[in-house]
C-alpha cells in the first residue's frame, strides 16, 4: 500500500494528505463511537476538481473510499475502511449561488445546513430539513442519509427539498441530474441518490430548494403522566387533520438530561412532554390555535404551556435539539436508534419498548420526531462493563424488530450504516436486496465506494457492458 499512497501524493499538497497515526484518530469513527477502524490515509479536497481527482484515482487502483463531511452519522455511515482512505468534505463550504427569485441554492457538499437558512435569511426565505444536528452536519451528509428534522412532519425529508445534483460516480463519471425546477423528465435520479449512503458516489454541488420562512409560529408544550398518553395526543392532532410543522416527544430521562444540560424548565412531575408547534401565516395559525388546544386539553396534560414570545419559543427548542448530546450527563455511553412505527400505534410502540428496555434491565431515553412516528430511544449504558455494549445492541435490536413487526421500518433517517446490517432481512426478502445490490452494482461494479455500509462487504460483479446507463447495467431499466 506504501506505493499506492505515494501516487496518491501526487494529486494533494502534503498538508491536505494525512497519513500519521495521531491525524488518523479523528477520523476512526463517526457518532456511533463504539465502533472504530482507522484507514490508510485522509485526502481533504478543496475544490470539487480535486474530488473528481481522488474518486478516478482510487476507481483506477480499485481503492476503497469513504466519503465524510462533519462525522455526525449515528449508524457508522462514515466508519472508514482499514484497507481504504477517507475523502473529507469540509473544506467545500461554498455556497456558490443563492437565487431569491427561484428560491433556490447551489451549495458544495461541506455546507453545513443552518448556514443555508443563515444565507437564505436576508430574503425572508429558509432551508426547511432541520435535524437536531444542524448547527454541524453538512449538506452533503444530509442528502447521502436522506436526513429529517423536527419538521419533517410538514416539510418532508431532505430528498423533497434536493433538486439537482452534480455528482461523480465510483466510476469517475461526473453527472449532473435535475437543475432549478421541479418540472423534469424521465427517471428522479436525485430521488435515487438520496438515502443512498454514499454508495453511488459524492455529490459535488447541491441545487437546494429554499421556502419562505412563516410569518407566524404558536409552540405549546404539554406535560402528560405517561410516555404513553403523550403518543395518543400525537395521534389524536394527526387524526384531526392539522399539520403543524412540528410534533415532537422526549420522556422524563431526556428531561432530565436537557434541564441539567442547558437549564430548560417543563412541567413538574411530566413523564413525557409534546411540543407541537404551528406555523404559517397570521391568519392561519389563529384558525388552527383553537382547535389544537382543545385538542390538548382533550388528552389530559398535566400543564399546557403556550410559548408567550419568540425567547420562551426559542428555550423550548433549545432543549429539545440539545437532547441527544445531554443525556451523556445521565450515561457515559448510549446507543441511539431510529427505528419508525406508524402514527396511529405510536402510545402502543412506546409501551411495548419500555417494557423491553425493563426485561432488558437497561435505561431508555425516548427524544423523537413523533409527527412522522420516527423514534429515537437512546439506550444507556456503560461501555467500561464487559458485556453492556452488547446488551444495548441487543435491545436496540429487539426494538426495531419490533417497529417492522408494527408496520414500520428500521431506520427513518440515520441510515443502514454498519449498525443495521443484520435487520435489513426483517424489512427485505432475498429478491428484494438483490435487486437494491445490483443496483448498487450497476453504478460501482468495483464496490469501492463505503464498502460494507447498507449491505454486507462482497465481492462486487464485474459489471463489464460499456456505454449503458448504470441502470441498465443492472437490468433495472431499458430503452427498448
Amino acid at each position: 500500500m506504501s506505493d499506492v499512497l505515494h501516487r496518491l501524493a501526487a494529486l494533494l499538497p502534503a498538508d491536505r494528505l494525512l497519513t500519521g497515526p495521531a491525524q488518523l484518530a479523528a477520523y476512526e469513527s463517526d457518532g456511533l463511537t463504539a465502533y472504530r477502524t482507522r484507514p490508510l490515509a485522509v485526502a481533504i479536497p478543496e475544490t470539487t476538481d480535486e474530488v473528481v481527482a481522488l474518486v478516478r484515482f482510487c476507481h483506477q487502483e480499485k481503492l476503497p473510499f469513504v466519503v465524510r463531511g462533519s462525522g455526525t452519522s449515528l449508524s457508522g455511515g462514515s466508519l472508514p475502511v482499514a484497507d481504504g482512505i477517507v475523502i473529507a468534505l469540509n473544506r467545500l463550504t461554498r455556497i456558490l449561488r443563492l437565487d431569491p427569485a427561484q428560491r433556490i441554492a447551489v451549495v458544495e457538499p461541506g455546507v453545513v445546513n443552518t448556514q443555508v437558512s443563515v444565507a437564505a435569511a436576508a430574503h425572508r426565505l429558509h432551508y426547511a430539513p432541520d435535524p437536531s444536528s444542524a448547527l454541524i452536519c453538512t449538506i452533503g451528509g444530509n442528502v447521502a442519509f436522506n436526513s429529517g428534522g423536527a419538521h419533517c412532519l410538514k416539510y418532508g425529508m431532505t430528498a423533497n427539498h434536493i433538486l439537482g445534483l452534480k455528482a461523480v460516480l465510483p466510476t469517475g463519471e461526473v453527472v449532473e441530474w435535475g437543475g432549478a425546477s421541479r418540472e423534469h423528465i424521465g427517471p428522479d435520479w436525485c430521488g435515487l441518490f438520496n438515502g443512498s449512503e454514499g454508495l453511488f458516489g459524492i455529490a459535488l454541488e447541491i441545487t437546494l430548494q429554499l421556502l419562505p420562512r412563516a410569518e407566524c409560529f404558536y409552540t405549546v408544550l404539554a406535560g402528560y403522566r405517561t410516555l404513553e398518553q403523550a403518543g395518543d395526543a400525537v395521534s389524536a392532532v394527526v387524526a384531526s387533520g392539522l399539520l403543524p410543522g412540528a410534533l415532537e416527544i422526549m420522556d422524563a430521562l431526556a428531561l432530565e438530561a436537557a434541564t441539567a444540560a442547558v437549564h430548560a424548565e417543563y412541567p413538574p412531575g411530566a413523564e413525557a412532554v409534546l411540543i407541537v408547534e404551528l406555523e404559517g401565516t397570521r391568519e392561519a395559525v389563529a384558525a388552527d390555535r383553537g382547535r389544537l388546544e382543545a385538542i390538548i386539553a382533550g388528552s389530559q396534560p398535566i400543564e399546557m404551556r403556550p410559548a408567550r414570545d419568540a425567547e420562551e419559543r426559542l428555550a423550548i427548542w433549545k432543549g429539545r435539539k440539545s437532547a441527544f448530546s445531554a443525556v451523556g450527563r445521565l450515561s457515559p455511553d448510549f446507543i441511539v436508534q431510529d427505528g419508525v412505527v406508524p402514527r396511529r400505534r405510536l402510545g402502543e410502540a412506546l409501551r411495548h419498548n419500555g417494557e423491553l428496555a425493563r426485561a432488558a434491565g437497561l435505561r431508555v431515553a425516548n427524544v423523537f420526531h413523533a409527527g412522522d412516528g420516527n423514534l429515537h430511544p437512546l439506550i444507556l449504558f456503560d461501555g467500561r462493563e464487559a458485556g453492556a455494549l452488547e446488551r444495548a445492541e441487543a435491545l436496540a435490536g429487539r426494538i426495531l424488530k419490533r417497529c417492522v413487526e408494527m408496520g414500520g421500518s428500521i431506520t427513518g433517517e440515520h441510515g443502514v450504516g454498519v449498525e443495521k446490517l443484520e435487520y435489513l432481512p426483517a424489512m427485505y426478502n432475498a429478491d428484494e436486496l438483490d435487486c437494491m445490490m445490483r443496483l448498487r452494482a450497476a453504478f460501482d461494479p468495483l464496490g469501492i465506494a463505503n464498502p460494507g455500509k447498507k449491505f454486507p462487504r462482497a465481492g462486487a460483479p464485474a459489471l463489464s457492458q460499456r456505454g449503458l446507463h448504470p441502470l441498465e447495467r443492472a437490468g433495472v431499466i431499458s430503452r427498448e
